[in-house]
């Protein structure tokens, strides 16, 4: 899938969301490190990265060709602040429905809304692939996430209380919200 849009942030500078692409790799891995390095509310660590630089041309080159997934980036003054993505649930006609969607923001850019410009970006997007609900899951002690999420309408549907084991913290409480599109 393809996305453009330029948004202005709370403290009046401009951000491109924009699908990623192939000569993005590098620096989206770079990001997906940082990101994934500054908060324990995140899948993974960065030393649990799964995609080498060029690992990660070849997964945004895919997103951009995809009819129904997409991973976007957010750009501001040249540098990826954050990323957001769809991707499917299963291709199966039960779940075929369904989307998830995962979002990162480098910390510096937090309070700033682009976590919320990239959200609805990805609704958006998930609309436009046919989708008629989108999923998420958040660590329950995440309350500015979950604000968010519950501002653009998402529901709580269950719990995990031991949803991540997190080498901080121990167990996290994990919170499954969807969106009704």
């Amino acid at each position: 899938m393809r996305y453009y849009q330029k948004i202005i942030l709370k403290n009046g500078k401009e951000a491109l969301l924009k699908n990623g692409d192939a000569a993005d790799g590098a620096a989206v891995y770079d990001c997906f490190n940082a990101t994934h390095a500054e908060t324990d509310y995140l899948l993974s660590y960065p030393d649990e990265n799964s995609f080498d630089p060029e690992q990660e041309a070849l997964f945004l080159e895919k997103k951009t060709n995809s009819p129904d997934e997409i991973e976007i980036i957010a750009l501001i003054d040249g540098t990826i602040a954050g990323t957001a993505g769809i991707e499917a649930v299963g291709n199966k006609y039960k779940v075929k429905h369904r989307a998830e969607l995962g979002i990162s923001v480098l910390r510096e850019y937090w309070g700033l809304g682009l976590g919320k410009a990239l959200t609805e970006a990805c609704i958006q997007c998930a609309k436009e692939a046919g989708y008629t609900q989108l999923e998420l899951n958040v660590v329950a002690e995440n309350a500015a996430a979950i604000s968010l999420y519950k501002s653009l309408g998402f529901t709580e549907f269950g719990r995990n209380p031991r949803g991540f084991n997190s080498r901080i913290s121990g167990y996290q409480e994990l919170v499954y919200m969807l969106l009704e599109l």
